[in-house]
């Protein structure tokens, strides 16, 4: 029975452990505690609320690292683990040329964009998501700022539940959150150090399908898409857009 007991307390507390560390890789307590443009789309809700901000130094000026960012779930993959979040399909490891620039409205699995100054920071906002038996909301923040020759980005992942598995959803993602975003983070650093602001890969060429580098779709603002035509729930993200008022109906191209 001790030999239970121990074998208990060591994985309750590995896993506090990991996910203190997941939570807040890389960032420090000032950017923990700054304000980010998604902070204030929770203007009320459930008090269940999660917020957990990660950060890396990339050795390249903000003018390389944007574009990256910029089509990062948008047609590019999502540069963490592809066998998981992308169907298996390799995430872009270049400046892919028929992605457009992002507009307010644009929609893909993780909500609609909601926020964006271009060059320096996004939000995207997902309303209404059953998940682990709770309503959830979430908020993904990007936020990119110059450090001399050299960038840091900010990513902040807040979401909030509601209903009487709120808890358990939210650890839930805590921990599913916390090895995705740590992988994506390091994905975009090592494709901007690696590759820069390259619009080719010669091992693996563009073949104009809107599918080759992400699995799930996203909806652009003007009503083009990427990904496979209806997977996944950019539709309904989509919708939200236009009941919200940041873009007007129209029919995806």
């Amino acid at each position: 029975m001790i030999y239970v007991l121990t074998l208990f307390f060591m994985l309750v507390v590995g896993g506090y452990l990991f996910l203190e560390w997941g939570s807040n890789w890389g960032s420090t307590a000032e950017e923990q505690g700054g304000s980010m443009p998604g902070d204030a789309f929770f203007d009320e809700g459930s008090s269940k609320r999660l917020a957990m901000t990660r950060a890396v130094t990339i050795q390249a000026e903000p003018e390389i690292v944007w574009p990256w960012l910029d089509q990062m779930g948008r047609g590019a993959g999502w540069y963490s683990f592809d066998w998981l979040d992308n169907g298996g399909k390799t995430s872009a490891r270049h400046i892919v040329s028929w992605i457009p620039e992002s507009e307010l409205g644009d929609a893909s699995p993780i909500g609609y964009l909601r926020h964006l100054l271009p060059g320096q920071s996004m939000a995207w906002w997902l309303k209404g998501l059953r998940f682990a038996g709770a309503t959830t909301r979430l908020v993904v923040d990007i936020s990119l700022t110059r450090q001399g020759d050299r960038s840091r980005l900010v990513i902040r992942n807040s979401a909030d539940a509601a209903g009487v598995m709120a808890g358990m959803a939210l650890l839930i993602f805590r921990f599913i959150d916390s090895i995705m975003a740590i992988r994506q983070l390091v994905g975009i650093r090592n494709r901007v150090e690696c590759f820069g602001a390259r619009t080719e890969n010669p091992e693996a060429p563009e073949t104009g399908a809107k599918d080759q580098y992400q699995l799930y779709e996203t909806i652009f603002a003007s009503g083009e898409w990427a990904g496979k035509h209806g997977k996944e729930l950019a539709g309904r993200w989509r919708q939200t857009a236009i009941d919200d008022g940041v873009i007007r109906s129209k029919p995806p191209i």
